[in-house]
């Protein structure tokens, strides 16, 4: 028998955000790991005005609905959480801190915010090291023209899955890109009084944007390190273009 107790009823403002048409919608990304930044308007209106309220209801779930300093907003989840969860792999980890740095270069203004993919694969391959970057595709990779290809392929994926995940969308043609704002979740080191793209390039060159081991990797905004806590994202789903 359904309980009556009038004690569990929501809170006006509560029901208000669920009751919204654009909640059902929101709350499926959200649940499946994507980061709501300000270029989903209405979305992250809703986000805003509802936040507090939101915070607790996802709280039941054991989750965290987190609103980040750069103004985008995520699930993080607990050990205890009822929401799937997957990990980032070192090399998707890798990626994501490239873009970061994109981000705060000089040539996001340039480029009106749009890369390509050939920008991310040679940015990747200024700032890392090749070796260290074949062998996170496969262990014994020599450096033969099939090890770059399937490392291209590699960084093709990393992409889909950041683009699934709000980091990035796309723009035009298949391989043009825009970085959003969310890509500072793989950048809770920088927030620092330091020059955050200098931080940003040392970290990466010096190999601290991925686990040492070929590892993976997890997101965590509570320690200012490399290692990354679970992303709330549905595993198994199909890729789809960029």
């Amino acid at each position: 028998m359904l309980s009556t107790n009038t004690e569990l009823a929501l809170a006006p403002k509560l029901a208000q955000a669920i009751a919204n048409p654009l909640f059902p919608a929101l709350d499926s990304k959200l649940r499946t790991g994507r980061h709501i930044s300000a270029d989903e308007l209405e979305a992250h209106s809703l986000l805003q005005e509802f936040y507090l309220e939101l915070e607790a209801f996802y709280q039941r779930y054991q989750v965290e609905l987190v609103r980040a300093p750069e103004g985008f907003y995520y699930l993080r989840p607990r050990s205890s959480s009822e929401i799937n969860t997957a990990i980032l792999s070192e090399l998707e980890m890798l990626v994501g801190k490239v873009l970061c740095y994109l981000y705060l270069s000089p040539d996001r203004l340039i480029n009106e915010g749009v890369f390509s993919l050939l920008d991310l694969q040679e940015e990747v391959l200024t700032l890392a090291n090749e070796t260290a970057l074949l062998r996170m595709v496969n262990q014994r990779a020599g450096g033969s023209d099939l090890d770059r290809r399937k490392l291209q392929d590699k960084l093709k994926s990393a992409i889909r899955r950041l683009k699934r995940l709000g980091m990035v969308s796309s723009v035009g043609s298949q391989d043009k890109f825009r970085i959003s704002e969310a890509v500072f979740r793989f950048a809770a080191d920088v927030r620092t009084d330091e020059d955050p793209r200098e931080l940003q390039l040392r970290m990466i060159r010096d190999g601290e944007a991925v686990a040492a081991g070929g590892e993976q990797t997890r997101f965590d905004d509570d320690k200012s390190e490399s290692a990354a806590r679970d992303l709330t994202e549905q595993p198994n789903e199909q890729e789809d273009e960029l």
